[in-house]
């Protein structure tokens, strides 16, 4: 009777695991996030989770800046429990922030973020496309983004009310100068009218001593501009933003201008700074902080950070695209 009682304890522990694991399976891979408060518009975020001997692990792309891992998740009641943020220090809270996802159909998450025992945003979520597509073999001569004239084929976008952008003397310039004390922070960011898959973007700027903006391909993938005071490697100039960062030794090279030429298929980039390879194909996980949006299937306008700080101009922006 023992050996039988035994026996049923270790089939219905090994059925649960298997059971645990089904569970956790479809929730696997890397999402595209899309969170909606009570109020306000919808913003993006991004996670990827995966399965290390029967634990989940995995990592979270919040509203803005760098990703960071997650701090636990577990299965209960058919949800799947993501603990995206612990408490902040000095917050006066105890309570970590909990993502509750459930899975209603392949591919698909829906959910709610939880803050203690108060709900937040809801959350929807899509499974992150692959875009591995070939290099295409032909492009088009490039043609100019910007006409060095006036504001025409870009919009701000942000704080609209604090455009700072301005052309001026054929550059595409921030007029944001950098106040002691202050960061600059709430200016407007600029983006293109006009949205693209594939390209070959050529892009030149001049980020002074201690600046900070950002070349946003497809308005999601970051190519950092400038400088976060050089304690992440990938925070700085020429960084896939969090994700790969410049070449070892690189020269921030701030005050001058600098030349970038990327080229982007499905996610992967290469990039090129002064004819240097920083990137070369690299694989762009998902969307970077400051993203416009997680619909990373679709093409997408570039966007200029402004909303950082320093007199920063870009110039001799022109795009090639695949022919047809």
């Amino acid at each position: 009777m023992k050996i039988k009682t035994l026996f049923a304890s270790i089939l219905a522990a090994a059925l649960a695991s298997t059971a645990s694991a089904q569970d956790t399976k479809e929730f696997l891979g890397r999402w595209d996030i899309t969170v909606t408060p009570a109020t306000g518009k919808p913003y993006p975020q991004w996670i990827e989770l995966t399965e290390n001997g029967g634990k989940i692990e995995g990592r979270v792309q919040p509203r803005g800046g760098a990703w960071h891992p997650i701090t636990g998740a577990h299965m209960e009641s058919g949800k799947l429990i993501v603990t995206v943020a612990e408490a902040a220090p000095g917050s006066g809270t105890n309570s970590a922030t909990n993502w509750e996802l459930t899975s209603p159909s392949p591919g698909k998450l829906t959910g709610v973020e939880i803050h203690g025992d108060a709900g937040g945003p809801m959350l929807t979520g899509v499974k992150a496309p692959s875009l591995d597509r070939p290099t295409p073999t032909k492009w088009t001569k490039p043609s100019p983004l910007f006409d060095g004239k006036d504001l025409k084929g870009w919009e701000p976008i942000g704080n609209v009310d604090n455009n700072k952008w301005v052309a001026r003397n054929g550059e595409l310039v921030n007029d944001n100068p950098e106040v002691p004390g202050q960061r600059g922070h709430g200016a407007a960011n600029i983006m293109t009218t006009e949205k693209f898959q594939d390209f070959k973007l050529h892009i030149e700027v001049n980020c002074p001593e201690g600046g900070n903006s950002g070349i946003y391909l497809r308005g999601r993938y970051e190519l950092q501009v400038g400088t976060e005071g050089g304690k992440i490697p990938s925070h700085e100039m020429g960084a896939i933003y969090s994700h790969y960062p410049p070449p070892a030794g690189s020269e921030l090279g701030l005050g001058r201008w600098t030349t970038f030429d990327v080229t982007l298929v499905g996610r992967h980039v290469t990039v090129l700074r002064d004819g240097k390879v920083y990137h070369d194909n690299v694989e762009i996980p998902g969307p970077t902080g400051g993203a416009l949006d997680s619909n990373e299937a679709e093409p997408g306008p570039f966007y200029l950070q402004g909303d950082h700080h320093g007199v920063i101009a870009y110039r001799n922006i022109t795009i090639s695209v695949p022919k047809k």
